[in-house]
Order: C-alpha cells, then structure tokens, then sequence
C-alpha cells in the first residue's frame, strides 16, 4: 500500500523521484523543483474529463478518466522505470493530492515501488512556498554585490559558486539579465511560480541560518518580482562594491549581448526603441544607426555614462560605505578577494560548523 506523506517529507525524502502526474500545461506553469512529468492526461484529455463533467455528471467523468488513464498505462510505467534507474521511492503528486496521485500511488506500488503520494499535491506545495517566503526577513545572512552595469556581478556570482560559495544567482533563475537587453538571446523567462520556487529551493538547500551571496537587484527582473523578504534581507547584508574601467564594463556588455546571429542587431535596435520616453527619439534613432554600422562601443557607453550610471549611482572607485570594495578587472582574483572575505565572515563559519550543504565544498 503506498503511503502519505506532506511536502516537507516529500521534499527531504532519500534517494527518490517525483513525479508530477498533472498535464502538460500544468507542469511547464510551474511544479516542485526537480519533479519529472508522467502526466496521467494530458492536456486535450484532461480538457475532455472536464468538459464531461460540467455536461454529463462526475460519473461520467470518472469513468471516462478511468478509460483514459487505463489505455498506455504500460508505457507509462516504463517511462517511470527509465527516469528512476533503480531507484524504488517515487512521490507522486498531482493539482490538490486527488484522483490523479491516488490512482499512480497505486499502481506504482503494485508493480514494486515504494510508493508515495503527496498530501495537498502542488497547491500544498505552494502554500509551503508562500510561508517560506511570507515573511518580513529570512533567517539567512546575505552578501550583497554592487556596483555600476558591466563590472561582472553576475560573472562573480558564478565563479563564487563554482568555489562552492551559497550563491544565488537571481538573474540565472530569472533567465533574464535585468536591463532593457535582458531577453536578449535567452530563452523565456519561467513564471513567477516557478521563480519563486527555485529560491526557496535554494534558501531550504543552504539551511535556515546560512549566508548566501546575492546580487543588488530592483524589486523586478523582467517581468518577474523578487519576494520582498528577500529585498529586505538584501538591504540588511554585508555590502560589497565592485568596480572597474569603463572599456572593461564595455567589453562584457559586448560579450553577453552581441552573442547571437547577426550579433543580434535587430534585437538590440528593437530593444533600444523602448527607452524612447526615456532618451527621446531622436537619440534613440542615433543610437540605432551605430547598432546598424555595428558600432556598439559608442552605443554601450553612451548608455553606461548617460543613463544606467546616473540611474544607479554606485562609485566607481573603492568606498568605504561598504564593507567590502573590488576592483573586477581580473575576475578570477576579484572571485578569491570576495571568497577569501565571504569565508571569514562568522555567519559563514557557523554555517561551516553547523554542517550545511556547502560547508565541505570549500576550494582554496
């Protein structure tokens, strides 16, 4: 017989699978993180159950979800079979912990699976994501990087968490890197369910007083909103400048965003008239002409200089407003200073002691 179970224990069960058992459209909206897709029907059978109910009667329905379900059932189960690799715990879930997982649990645990069935399914997900996060502050310490567009932020953020420092990569999650660019040769952004649940994913893996490292963002990353306790432990954390020249700011700008065919041209001119209540058509033409002629040195920095700099006002040279001031124009050496400074501030050694994820994965 299989076995409930709510989503923490879901969550910190060893050794398993989810398995998310609702359609398609309902899985790519948002799901546990790391759960794979069996949909029990998909989406045009799923519509046809519903249709059914509301014109027939939920007898009907049921019988028609179970002819449904019923037919390439084997084939599900060996799909299931491929995706756990010998692994015998799945945890099995569907919208609110109903028919869907009632009817997989079961069958699951008939052919050998110690299986699980997620009380609530994702809508208990989801309050637990909500309570996470509904809070004033979280319980973890950050490291906050700031500094003017170009200085590498984003690059640090990478290589601190190759050294294996908690690093919350907001703009990776986001699949958006935060400015009038930011789409620009990425694919979509996730919706703000699965935003949110990816931080969580990583606030819960790094423990309930753990340190991470952050990037300074505004409250939105594209069309994406950062959960305001999150904002505020970042307006409480340990602050970290980081600065270079203007041509080193330039030349990553230009690496990230003329990457693509044509060196993205078009996307960049499409996205340079959106600014035009900002900067007036007429500068918007200018700058559009040189992205024409490929002259993206003179577009860059007159964005930097003209508008993104003033925006943001961070200094461009060390300050001792902050705890911490870099100079990016070795990023790997700019990486070991803020590693060496993240790794001896007492959050993280408690952290260390207290046996985090991340505690044994120090590099020197």
């Amino acid at each position: 017989m299989y076995r409930n179970i709510n989503v923490r224990e879901a969550l910190e069960l060893d050794d398993a699978v989810l398995i998310d058992v609702r359609s398609e459209d309902e899985f790519l909206e948002s799901t546990i993180p790391g759960a794979v897709n069996i949909p029990l029907f998909n989406n045009e059978e799923r519509k046809d159950i519903g249709i059914t109910y509301k014109n027939v009667g939920p007898d009907f329905a049921r019988r028609l979800g179970l002819k449904i379900s019923l037919q390439n059932l084997y084939e599900k189960i060996e799909k299931i079979d491929k995706i756990a690799g010998g692994k015998k715990n799945l945890a099995v879930f569907c919208w609110r912990g109903g028919q869907r997982s009632e009817f997989m649990a079961s069958v699951l645990d008939a052919v050998g699976y110690n299986a699980y069935r997620v009380e609530g399914g994702y809508k208990a997900y989801r309050r637990y994501v909500n309570e996470y996060l509904n809070r004033e502050v979280l319980p973890q310490k950050a490291v906050v990087l700031h500094g003017l567009t170009g200085v590498g932020k984003t690059e640090l953020i990478i290589l601190l968490g190759q050294k294996g420092i908690p690093a919350l990569d907001l703009e990776g999650l986001a699949v958006h890197r935060g400015s009038v660019y930011g789409g620009i040769g990425l694919p979509p952004s996730p919706s703000q369910k699965a935003f949110e649940s990816s931080i969580v994913q990583f606030l819960t893996g790094i423990g309930e007083f753990g340190l991470f490292v952050v990037e300074c963002e505004s409250r939105r990353i594209g069309n994406l909103i950062l959960p305001k306790s999150l904002l505020n432990t970042m307006k409480t954390g340990y602050r970290v400048l980081l600065y270079t020249s203007l041509s080193n700011r330039i030349e990553r700008i230009k690496k990230a965003y003329t990457n693509g065919p044509g060196q993205n041209v078009k996307l960049l001119q499409e996205a340079t008239s959106s600014l035009v209540k900002r900067i007036g058509r007429t500068k918007v033409d200018e700058l559009n002409g040189l992205l024409e002629e490929r002259k993206f040195d003179a577009v860059f920095a007159h964005l930097l200089k003209k508008y993104y700099d003033p925006l943001y006002r961070y200094p461009e040279c060390p300050s001792e407003d902050y705890d911490l001031s870099v100079d990016t124009g070795h990023i790997d050496r700019a990486a070991d200073v803020v590693f060496d400074f993240v790794t001896n501030l007492p959050e993280y050694k408690k952290m260390v002691v207290g046996g985090s994820p991340y505690g044994d994965r120090r590099k020197a």
